[in-house]
């Protein structure tokens, strides 16, 4: 059945209107977005379906193009739904910290870069370049690599910091297994950046890694 064919009160959207969308669960906002199913199985049915086959909300959104258009009633129309509405959510997330001072909204940084690398599959190392007044002057993915990795290169960082002039950066990376536990490579990276940025008098505010709702924050440890 459609969304469009509920009866009033009864469907997802309806409740979404009266109760507000923190009301819903994961299915529900998955079948407002959906919006219709196919032949015998509605939208709701639909979202339910694609939560138990991708292990859950991210698992639907981190879904590869081809694997989620192998699910019955999942077109290319739905998947591009799918995906602009996680990227209106991203855009908002940096807009948000872009038209303030990132360091007096750490949750709201945080909250961008798990809308921002969360859902990838592979390893992305990003990098947020600020003006003096901490303000971001550009959010730039740099480096792309695998499940298990990303080779990242000092000298790049530091052409691109120089680029925009920035005065300081906040690094970021994801780990696809979702643990945000550093490695000892991420630590040896991020010292290695620090000093080579520490020569042109550019500061490293942050290097935050995201792991599956969770993140780790090189400056909240100390680490340096």
């Amino acid at each position: 059945m459609s969304t469009t064919r509920w009866m009033p009160g009864e469907g997802p959207r309806d409740k979404l209107l009266e109760r507000g969308a923190q009301a819903l669960s994961d299915a529900e906002l998955l079948a407002v977005l959906l919006h219709t199913g196919y032949r015998d199985c509605g939208a709701l049915d639909l979202a339910r379906n694609l939560l138990m086959e991708f292990a859950g909300l991210s698992g639907v959104m981190q879904a590869a193009q081809a694997s989620l258009l192998a699910c019955r009633g999942v077109g290319p129309g739905k998947y591009a739904q799918l995906q602009a509405a996680q990227e209106l959510t991203r855009r908002q997330a940096l807009q948000t910290i872009s038209d303030g001072d990132v360091l007096c909204s750490p949750r709201e940084t945080r909250r961008f870069l798990q809308y921002h690398l969360g859902t990838h599959t592979r390893e992305v190392f990003s990098c947020l370049f600020l003006d003096s007044q901490h303000r971001v002057l550009r959010c730039e993915d740099l480096f792309f690599g695998t499940l298990d990795g990303a080779a990242v290169y000092p000298r790049e960082v530091a052409v691109r910091a120089l680029q925009y002039h920035a005065a300081a950066v906040i690094f970021a990376h994801n780990h696809p297994s979702g643990v945000a536990e550093p490695s000892s490579a991420d630590r040896r990276i991020t010292e290695r950046l620090c000093s080579s940025l520490a020569l042109l008098d550019i500061r490293v505010l942050d290097h935050i890694i995201i792991g599956r709702g969770t993140e780790f924050s090189f400056a909240e440890e100390g680490l340096l």
